[in-house]
């Protein structure tokens, strides 16, 4: 099988793409896949460090405002259009699936002049743009949350798969878990709250983590805090003005990016963060009770409609960037690591939003399109 996987920005659009490559592999040996994005986002490191060939074209995300840059924009997108129709021709894949991102707008529509099966996968639980557009030309749109299906309008086909990640629930014993603890340089009985905004961290949730910091809130709990490496200078820094050692500060370790994620998510007791479809994926599998604080000024509050998935089963409470506070923020943490029985409940009802058997259930829509569309 031949399959041309478009994804482009972020590693939200890019890891799944990458899970969906891996799973094809892994079922079809001699499978030929490439990637098509831009030579801007992070897919240009992803892509060739999973192994897989990338190719670019030029694409922009487009806003409704009328300016020469959004003019030229609209020109070098149109340009785009036309170079994935040429790689299209010259690889000739089995089939064409979008990730995420504006790549899959020029991409997508390519494929399918060309009568070439598509595919797009939607993380998010408020479908962005592309998807919307391309609902009708799209033979097969998969989602990672139930919500999203009622908002996707007119579109051929519809289902609900989960999203693809890497990181899985672990069954720590006791013992290990107060070994791994120790490692760390915490305390085994007081509980665990991981802060994290995103590989490039977030402004706000950072602020407030150093207010905390600064007034000695976190008296009863430990932060363990991955600050993002663009901020982590800058938060020594204005710790310094406060005559906070960033190494020396009690109940708290803070770091630029936590590279044994999942061994840190699986220890943690509670988790502060965005809430990107990634990060919502994550802490369902895990059964994590969270705080989240949805990134603002974002397509359609997308990130907002995410965290609503794990507030309405009560596995989650969204405090919104404006209203964000370290006193706030410290009165929700203590609210549910004091009581054993709510991060239990919290947990539990989170686990239920998990999607099990992913990949599986991708691959199987992968196949079926292209019998559907006589591929096979």
């Amino acid at each position: 099988m031949k399959v041309m996987i478009a994804a482009a920005g972020t590693g939200g659009h890019i890891n799944p793409g990458i899970a969906i490559a891996n799973k094809i592999k892994e079922e079809e040996k001699d499978s030929e896949i490439i990637f098509i994005g831009t030579n801007r986002g992070l897919e240009n490191d992803l892509v060739p460090r999973a192994g897989y060939e990338l190719k670019t074209i030029d694409a922009y995300g487009l806003s409704k405002k009328i300016s020469i840059e959004n003019i030229k924009k609209m020109f070098k997108t149109a340009k785009g259009y036309g170079e994935a129709k040429k790689i299209i021709k010259e690889f000739k894949p089995d089939i064409v699936i979008g990730t995420g991102g504006y790549i899959c707008g020029a991409t997508i529509m390519a494929a399918h002049k060309l009568k070439i099966p598509t595919i797009l996968h939607e993380s998010n639980a408020f479908p962005g743009k592309a998807v919307k557009m391309l609902a009708k030309k799209t033979d097969c749109i998969l989602v990672s949350f139930e919500d999203a299906i009622p908002r996707i309008k007119n579109a051929k086909k519809v289902v609900y798969t989960g999203t693809p990640i890497k990181i899985t629930k672990q069954k720590y014993s006791e013992e290990e878990k107060i070994d791994k603890k120790r490692k760390i340089g915490f305390d085994e009985k007081k509980p665990i709250v991981l802060v994290f905004g995103g590989s490039q961290g977030a402004q706000a949730i950072n602020e407030t983590i150093i207010g905390i910091a600064k007034k000695k809130l976190n008296k009863d709990y430990q932060i363990m805090w991955a600050t993002g490496p663009k901020q982590y200078d800058l938060i020594k820094e204005k710790m310094e003005q406060e005559d906070l050692n960033i190494n020396n500060i009690k109940n708290m370790k803070i770091v630029p990016y936590i590279y044994n994620m999942e061994e840190i998510m699986n220890l943690a007791d509670i988790i502060v963060a965005r809430s990107g479809a990634m990060t919502i994926t994550e802490i369902s599998n895990l059964g994590k009770p969270s705080i989240l604080v949805p990134l603002p000024n974002v397509s359609n509050d997308h990130q907002l409609y995410n965290a609503k998935v794990l507030e309405k089963v009560n596995a989650a409470k969204i405090i919104l960037n404006k209203d964000l506070t370290d006193e706030k923020l410290n009165l929700e943490i203590t609210n549910i690591v004091s009581y054993e029985r709510v991060m239990e409940k919290m947990g539990k009802n989170a686990e239920k939003m998990a999607v099990n058997d992913v990949e599986n259930k991708i691959y199987k829509q992968i196949k079926e399109t292209q019998k559907e569309m006589g591929r096979i």
